[in-house]
């Protein structure tokens, strides 16, 4: 996932939506924190904020610079690597339009509305060109997954927020389904192929996200209602974060790039999905469990935040052009 800015020799690529993409991940486990009234609401309205201003400063260079790029927009979107990230410009403006619903419900709903016909198809189409275009098989990645099944459950929670019950319920069925076919494609690539170059290692932390969000958009269809299925994907959540673990000795042996952010609004997810399993069961000391909880992945942000910032200040997290 090398990425590439709009300075001299540089250039901005898709991969670095996954810094908006993990702020407003972060945003949306201190608004979950703060609706179970964990902590306060005003955390979560700073971090959109600040995701905004990143998102938008992205995206002006990005739409910018990628017109005068060979082959522009098909040639981006085609990318064996970088593709799927594209997905995550609609992804981003879906989160950022959930936390202005908070504040502006109507406008809120309508940005909503936009950004997630857009991600939809968006999604279809790149669907569309793996099969038209054909895929190597050994330049899959779980980046894969970005479109249609993380676009499609976290379109069914934006929509179950804004009182679209039908419509999350479709959303929620175009997310599993697509959950469940692409990521056993994506498994067998990693199972049984050659392990992934290490600037495409970190994307093994996006398998954590699926069941999280599959979890959270259920809750949010189901109205918080915990079932055989809401428990089912917490078993599930509970596999991939030990799977995390183990892939602890692949990650430490990886030199700190752009590629890192691919942890961030994984690991949010799974924190937001633990804060709804802490504040319903209800253990002893639970208000302390959640701020660990909440802190742990603050915290985790952050170091990631300040690495981002001492390498751009050594120029050394984006590659130059060649």
């Amino acid at each position: 996932m090398n990425a590439r800015t709009s300075e001299p020799g540089v250039g901005i690529t898709p991969n670095l939506f996954g810094i908006a993409y993990g702020l407003t991940g972060l945003a949306g486990c201190w608004g979950y924190a703060a609706v179970l009234r964990f902590a306060p609401a005003l955390v979560s309205d700073i971090l959109c904020v600040l995701a905004a201003a990143v998102w938008l400063t992205l995206l002006a260079g990005y739409v910018m610079q990628v017109p005068r790029r060979p082959g522009g927009w098909t040639a981006e979107l085609s990318h064996p690597a970088l593709g799927p990230f594209v997905a995550l410009i609609p992804i981003v403006g879906m989160l950022l339009a959930i936390g202005l619903m908070r504040h502006e419900r109507a406008a809120g709903q309508w940005l909503f509305g936009v950004f997630a016909i857009v991600t939809i198809v968006l999604a279809g189409w790149l669907t569309g060109q793996w099969i038209a275009g054909g895929l190597d098989l050994d330049k899959l990645h779980p980046g894969y997954v970005l479109p249609a099944v993380a676009g499609g459950l976290i379109a069914t929670i934006g929509a179950a927020l804004a009182g679209w019950s039908g419509p999350a319920r479709v959303l929620f069925g175009l997310g599993l389904v697509s959950w469940l076919v692409i990521e056993s494609i994506v498994l067998a690539r990693l199972c049984f192929r050659p392990p992934l170059p290490p600037q495409l290692q970190p994307t093994l932390a996006i398998q954590a996200a699926p069941p999280a969000l599959a979890g959270l958009a259920y809750l949010a269809v189901n109205h918080g209602k915990v079932d055989a299925v809401a428990l089912g994907l917490a078993g599930f959540s509970l596999l991939t974060v030990i799977v995390q673990l183990r892939l602890i000795g692949v990650y430490r042996r990886l030199h700190f790039s752009s590629g890192f952010w691919a942890f961030a609004f994984p690991y949010a997810a799974v924190a937001t999905f633990a804060l709804h399993w802490v504040a319903y069961a209800h253990p002893p000391g639970y208000r302390i469990w959640a701020w660990v909880v909440i802190l742990a992945i603050t915290a985790f942000v952050g170091a990631l935040a300040a690495e981002t910032t001492a390498a751009l200040a050594r120029h050394r997290f984006l590659p130059q052009l060649r």
